[in-house]
């Protein structure tokens, strides 16, 4: 289905039972898939740090209502790799180390936001959480992806993930907002994993529809 652009007001109409629901059932799972996990998450986090970099990346992210929290990966790319960089267009990229290369293909990197979760700063499911600075750019409408947790995976990550530009990112997940059930999560989760086996659309292919990269709009010329 085409993403085309929408002005009209987003709202989030699931009940308050719901989202406590969702929230309850996010906390329980993720500190299951923790606790199974752990040798798994120990044997990754030994890998990263034998290359000689810190097993965890640490960067702040917009959470629900824009509240802002720390955002957990396992290191994907050298220390000395600008945090707030292009995203890599392929796994060739020299900022991406070898032990990276293989996390960010299995999607592996991103087990550690788990504890995210169990948190309560984000959810199984929901919009990808972006960069603070970005907040500014977003229209009325794609400000709505705010209304709910940050997630693991969503709309975006099922419709094309980073081969999507920013803005059909960003109405992917409004359209979540406006769709949110127990329906769509399990529907996003199956498809999720269902992706991840084929390990396609993991590098990204143009950032949004006026730069290719996001450099190019930081530097204000087009690209």
């Amino acid at each position: 289905m085409p993403v085309e652009e929408n002005n009209s007001p987003v709202q989030c109409h699931a009940p308050p039972s719901y989202l406590w629901f969702k929230s309850a059932l996010d906390w329980y799972l993720a500190l299951l898939a923790l606790v199974a996990a752990a040798p798994l998450l120990l044997i990754l986090a030994w890998l990263v740090r034998r290359d000689g970099h810190p097993a965890l990346f640490r960067q702040i992210r917009a959470g629900r209502n824009g509240r802002p929290f720390s955002l957990l990966k396992f290191r994907t790319m050298r220390v000395d790799a600008d945090p707030f960089g292009d995203s890599p267009q392929s796994g060739d990229d020299p900022r991406i180390t070898p032990v990276g290369r293989w996390l960010r293909e299995t999607s592996l990197d991103e087990l550690p936001q788990l504890i995210n979760v169990v948190r309560g700063e984000m959810s199984l499911v929901g919009p990808r959480p972006l960069y603070l600075q970005q907040m500014a750019e977003w229209n009325a409408r794609q400000r709505r992806r705010l209304l709910v947790k940050p997630g693991l995976t969503g709309f975006a990550q099922m419709r094309g993930r980073a081969s999507l530009t920013l803005e059909k990112k960003l109405e992917w997940d409004v359209r979540y907002v406006e769709s949110i059930s127990l329906w769509t999560d399990l529907s996003i989760i199956w498809q999720t994993v269902r992706g991840i086996l084929r390990r396609g659309d993991i590098y990204e292919v143009r950032y949004s529809q006026r730069h290719e990269r996001r450099s190019a709009r930081d530097a204000g010329r087009p690209s």
